[in-house]
């Protein structure tokens, strides 16, 4: 059996069991040290009876266990970098890697070049704060999380990463409540609570980072209630949220930011996933 055919068979079980077929190739490229196009050239190779084993002996896990690819791993790409993770933060989604685009984007467009202050509440595996700190050396981040654990995997994926974030423990706000900040941002949990999820997350994912409250919207309430004495005279306030929850959020932000520009905008799948709010002076 060569690796093509390893995959085929593999992805075959993931149809047949309702799986995602990626998780294979994953798997194969974790084992075997290799990037994609680095598996793509061996794809006619002959697969050892020991790496067969080893493959379907966690790849099992996955189809019959139940559980992630990712945290069967332990990692994830996100934004063109590895990113440790466990069962102690949420793996990063790809809707994520557009919020940190747009983040990006607009400070280039909005801040040229200037040193700024970045603070990411609800860090997780620290993946906003990193790729932001990584991609733009003029932004000072600090990010939070209320779990020590979470933390615990947010600075090793840092130090692993060489960047220059500095993590802080405490709920939401809290830990930053003497600073005043250029850009806030936040993917905070939110699912609401009687919402039906898959198993494959809420049986694994840390249910403190996904759900938000009976509406979804708990956090963000919290959020902007408390935002305003921690921002500079021109400063960017950066969500991604629920994709149906555009009224709500407009809503919420011009409760606490009359004044404020705001824009929802869409992933790349057409739904309404970011919402950016402009306080103080922005010129096109």
């Amino acid at each position: 059996m060569n690796y093509q055919q390893l995959l085929q068979e593999a992805q075959a079980l993931a149809i047949k069991e309702n799986k995602e077929e990626s998780a294979a190739i994953l798997l194969l490229e974790h084992l075997c040290d290799l990037k994609s196009n680095e598996l793509y050239l061996k794809i006619h190779h002959p697969v050892s009876k020991e790496l067969y084993h080893q493959f379907y002996e966690l790849y099992h896990r996955y189809i019959y266990e139940n559980e992630p690819i990712q945290y069967i791993v332990g990692s994830s790409c996100f934004y063109g970098y590895n990113f440790k993770v466990n069962a102690h933060v949420l793996i990063p989604r790809f809707e994520t890697e557009e919020l940190v685009e747009n983040i990006l984007y607009r400070y280039d467009k909005y801040f040229k070049g200037q040193q700024v202050d970045v603070c990411d509440l609800a860090t997780g595996s620290g993946c906003i704060a990193i790729a932001l700190a990584l991609e733009e050396k003029n932004m000072n981040v600090i990010a939070t999380d209320i779990s020590s654990k979470a933390l615990e995997i947010a600075r090793e994926n840092s130090k692993e990463l060489g960047a220059d974030v500095q993590f802080l423990e405490g709920d939401m706000l809290e830990p930053v409540l003497q600073r005043k900040f250029d850009i806030f941002v936040s993917n905070p949990p939110y699912i609401p609570e009687e919402e039906e999820v898959i198993s494959l997350v809420k049986d694994n994912e840390p249910n403190l980072a996904l759900f938000g409250g009976k509406d979804g919207m708990k956090f963000y309430r919290i959020i902007l209630s408390g935002l305003q004495p921690l921002l500079k005279e021109k400063a960017l306030i950066c969500f991604e949220h629920g994709f149906d929850k555009k009224e709500e959020m407009l809503s919420l932000a011009k409760t606490y930011f009359p004044d404020a520009k705001v824009e929802v905008l869409k992933d790349m799948e057409g739904k309404d996933r970011m919402t950016f709010i402009y306080v103080g002076e922005f010129h096109e």
